[in-house]
């Protein structure tokens, strides 16, 4: 009889978030598909891809095996989800006005530069593996947490308006169990910060859930299937 191993499990657990966490990078796109039907961005933001790129970025960084060994599937999927957010990010670019474009360089230059700070002084002046960890893991705590609060203020617009209309469904629930796929993954080699951001994102999905079976029945079914769902970028790990 053979036995499966922890490390195993985690890797199976990991696979699973990696299907999770792709599947919410592709959910835009059909966002960006209604920006090249109509020739250009309109008043769609930016700023939730251009924040997963950063978010991305560090997590990329954290994996690696001089900074914080056995997470190969962190960097897969972040990897994987670097290279979808500039492909967005290139779209909105095409497509932007002189004043979009140049609001998105200078954002990039920012994140370039703080990326070249994070990886330069972590390399240059912490020589073991634990700092290295402890200080990337930070930085991507941060990001990871900020990016799990972004649909807060569709939550209150929610809790205004009674109507779930802005808050889709399967997004939500897609959120949902990526926080907890990733937070199984770190509790089967315990990995404190993936296990704290995501389980802050689980408890908030849970929490938009919740407020979503709340308000779902006072929803107007009437609702114009042309407006907008709100452009909501969700964190992979």
């Amino acid at each position: 009889m053979t036995t499966v191993s922890t490390d195993s499990i985690r890797n199976i657990i990991g696979v699973i978030g990696n299907v999770i966490s792709f599947g919410l990078f592709a959910s835009p796109a059909p966002t960006f598909y209604k920006i090249i039907k109509k020739g250009a961005v309109e008043d769609f933001s930016p700023n939730p891809y251009l924040a997963t790129v950063l978010n991305c970025a560090l997590w990329v960084f954290y994996g690696l095996p001089f900074v914080h060994p056995h997470s190969i599937l962190v960097v897969t999927i972040n990897g994987v989800g670097l290279v979808v957010e500039f492909i967005y990010i290139f779209t909105y670019l095409i497509y932007a006005n002189k004043k979009q474009r140049l609001y998105v360089f200078k954002v990039l230059a920012v994140e370039i530069v703080f990326f070249a700070l994070v990886v330069g002084l972590t390399l240059g002046f912490l020589h073991t593996i634990e700092r290295r960890t402890m200080v990337v893991g930070i930085f991507c705590l941060i990001f990871n947490i900020a990016m799990y609060a972004m649909p807060l203020d569709v939550m209150l617009l929610v809790i205004r308006t009674k109507s779930v209309e802005y808050m889709p469904f399967f997004l939500l629930l897609a959120n949902f169990l990526n926080g907890g796929t990733w937070l199984t993954f770190a509790l089967l080699r315990f990995d404190l910060y993936i296990f704290i951001s995501n389980g802050s994102g689980c408890i908030l999905g849970l929490i938009q859930l919740i407020i979503y079976g709340t308000y779902y029945k006072s929803t107007p079914k009437n609702n114009n299937n042309e407006k907008p769902i709100g452009d909501v970028q969700l964190s992979s790990v």
